[in-house]
């Protein structure tokens, strides 16, 4: 199963249904290419480098605090929960990625600097439906490493349960598609 590397902050938040969309340009292996949707259906793998409170909202710092204090024993990693693509855009507009600042918990001085690498290329914006599942203990092969965006993992999730009720869901990604499009 394809697996996005991600802040294992963001991956709180998103299993917590504090944050629905993504906002990605691809890792440093990935400058020519940018960020591309590599699968629809993807394991959320948590990382654990370049994340600290300048970056996140402070009504989330205490996400980071719980990350550090369960952060896996070397060598393995946890998978607690997979995402499903419901829609995405490429989006330029620095107008347009402000008015998607609820969706998600980075700072605005983040999203700022992240704007600003690679300024020729636009930011994805994924909004995702998550699932979270009973947590399943890999090892972390050399081949996880490394800034990219996807790694293949040997594991399946199997089935999850929703963090959002479709109500809430369909509701957020009403406005999420009004704010892209």
């Amino acid at each position: 199963m394809k697996a996005l590397k991600e802040w294992a902050t963001v991956i709180t938040a998103l299993e917590n249904g504090d944050q629905t969309v993504l906002l990605r340009k691809g890792g440093i292996l990935e400058t020519a290419s940018g960020f591309k949707v590599e699968d629809k259906k993807f394991a959320l793998f948590p990382t654990y480098e370049h994340q600290d409170n300048s970056s996140l909202k402070s009504q989330f710092y205490r996400y980071l605090a719980d990350v550090r204090e369960q952060k896996p024993k070397d060598g393995v990693n946890k998978i607690t929960s997979y995402a499903e693509v419901l829609a995405e855009h490429d989006v330029s507009s620095m107008k347009k990625i402000e008015e998607l600042s609820r969706f998600h918990i980075w700072s605005d001085s983040y999203i700022v600097e992240r704007m600003n690498w690679m300024p020729q290329k636009p930011m994805t914006a994924m909004f995702l439906k998550v699932y979270q599942i009973p947590s399943i203990e890999i090892p972390v092969l050399p081949e996880y490493h490394g800034c990219k965006s996807w790694i293949e993992l040997n594991a399946n999730t199997g089935d999850g349960s929703a963090v959002l009720n479709e109500t809430d869901l369909q509701q957020q990604l009403s406005e999420f598609r009004s704010i892209v499009n």
